[in-house]
């Protein structure tokens, strides 16, 4: 396994498209939740792409984290459905918490995954809420 975090302009053509093919084929397809995906804020100089590879480099997992002034946000956390169940959802959340310094992390989470959160300090930091069908919550990690 190898795992990354890095900025925009470090993902070559074949890597953006695998992370933009996987976001969607869970987002969108599985979850049959059409939205747009490419939402202007992969390209922020601020945001990390954090990207989970086995050793043939096939991507199996990703997460983005946000810059967003006075917090980090975390999102598309997703991981193949042939990776999921090995605990490797662990290894992205880890990274993507690493390249979080000094601020609260916060995110929106699915709510079956609230608990899974949880586990890395994330507490409900507001009322849940529907985003295209699916039960969410706001959670925040404080930091500091």
């Amino acid at each position: 396994m190898n795992i990354t975090a890095v900025p925009f302009a470090a993902l070559d053509a074949r890597t953006a498209y695998d992370v933009w093919r996987l976001r969607q084929a869970v987002f969108v397809v599985e979850q049959a939740c059409p939205y747009p995906d490419l939402d202007g804020r992969d390209v922020e100089p601020g945001t990390r792409h954090v990207l989970l590879r086995d050793s043939g480099d096939e991507l199996l997992g990703y997460a983005r984290v946000l810059d967003d002034a006075s917090t980090w946000r975390i999102g598309r956390v997703v991981l193949t459905p042939e990776a999921r169940g090995r605990g490797l959802a662990d290894l992205v959340m880890g990274t993507a918490l690493q390249v979080c310094p000094d601020r609260d992390v916060v995110l929106d989470a699915q709510v079956p995954l609230a608990g899974w959160y949880a586990g890395f300090g994330f507490v409900a930091d507001g009322a849940e809420f529907l985003e295209d069908g699916i039960p969410h919550v706001p959670m925040r990690l404080t930091r500091g």
